[in-house]
């Protein structure tokens, strides 16, 4: 069986088709609706590489690619919110603790929907959330600048830094409560749909049996570097979305050279040894982004005056575009986009 023939890919396509597509400028405007949300956990797409033991679909990452591109080109703020999700099923069924037991299989059949809270991690040393032993529990102390889905997610996987340098993760549910304050939500020039916070922690205290991960920061760190080297899979999505306003004339070169990058993206993607040739990642990324801004650039350009309401298709596409060049990231990959951008020599800095 194909990707593309993968029963997950011709059900992303469906749902882009009678639902996110209609509706994605009202969305951009209004917000990601929690009906959007139960469309998701019905569609199967919140198992896409759960263990098919507890109730997900176990595909190839081939096909969580490919359901990205299709999501993130149809509604890209449905997409956000619900990509969330994978981190804390993988690292799920990575765990052996108790905590596996208790949340892989709803989260694996979709009956829940988890959000993420660690991209602070990556200002190490600097430790915007603290962690430390409380009784039974963990204490967390401190702010998560980014926090997608509130109101939508029903559970968050939390990190923060111990005192030894470790990073640890634990579930918690994703509401108010004692310790846990959210901001109202944040005004973005892109994806303020989402429903993205700011968390303030002061002293959350959550069980020990919550508690998914815990690992020096040193192990930990490799792992996220190499998620964050890669071309985002939403980045073509978006692309090929812009290209179909385009006329077929228009769109030809643009089309073949986003087949290409996508092509060797991919290929490096699945390159066994996930830190290996670093550089042409990062280069490739680059590129990426590169075909992407010209797609949604020429699709407001064809678009003419309408390209400006923010009704427009087109302009929409265009600050989807925008807030993917910040998504996931990095000091080295920041680096490596502004010498792409700017020429500058490799060993410059930002």
């Amino acid at each position: 069986m194909t990707d593309t023939a993968h029963p997950l890919v011709a059900g992303a396509r469906r749902l882009a088709a009678d639902l996110l597509v209609p509706a994605a400028e009202r969305v951009d405007q209004e917000g990601v609706p929690a009906s959007h949300i139960e469309a998701v956990k019905r569609s199967g797409l919140l198992g896409v590489v759960a263990p098919v033991g507890y109730g997900g679909s176990g595909a190839p990452p081939a096909v969580l690619r490919e359901t990205a591109e299709i999501l993130a080109g149809a509604c890209c703020s449905t997409w956000f919110v619900q990509t969330q999700h994978h981190t804390p099923v993988q690292t799920l069924a990575q765990s052996e603790l108790t905590v596996r037991d208790r949340l892989l299989g709803p989260l694996s059949r979709g009956e829940l929907l988890s959000g993420v809270a660690y991209a602070h991690l990556r200002a190490y040393p600097r430790v915007p959330v603290r962690v430390r032993r409380e009784g039974t529990g963990q204490r967390f102390d401190g702010t998560v600048p980014w926090y997608t889905g509130w109101g939508l997610n029903d559970v968050m996987l939390l990190a923060g830094v111990t005192e030894a340098d470790e990073v640890l993760f634990a579930f918690v549910e994703a509401r108010e409560q004692p310790g846990l304050r959210a901001s109202a939500p944040l005004r973005l020039a892109a994806l303020t749909a989402t429903r993205t916070v700011s968390l303030k922690l002061d002293g959350l205290w959550v069980p020990e049996e919550a508690v998914v991960r815990r690992t020096p920061y040193e192990r930990w760190a490799p792992g996220d570097r190499a998620r964050t080297l890669n071309a985002n899979p939403a980045v073509f999505g978006i692309a090929e979305a812009a290209l179909s306003l385009l006329s077929e004339e228009s769109s030809g070169p643009l089309r073949a050279r986003l087949a290409d990058v996508r092509r060797r993206a991919y290929a490096l993607a699945d390159h066994p040894a996930p830190l290996e040739r670093a550089e042409e990642r990062l280069a490739v990324r680059a590129e990426a982004y590169e075909v992407l801004g010209a797609a949604t650039t020429a699709a407001v350009v064809a678009g003419g005056g309408r390209a400006m309401s923010l009704t427009s298709r087109a302009q929409r596409l265009a600050r989807e575009g925008l807030f993917l060049l910040v998504q996931g990231q990095t000091a080295e990959t920041r680096r490596a986009h502004l010498r792409a951008l700017t020429g500058a020599p490799a060993d410059g800095g930002t």
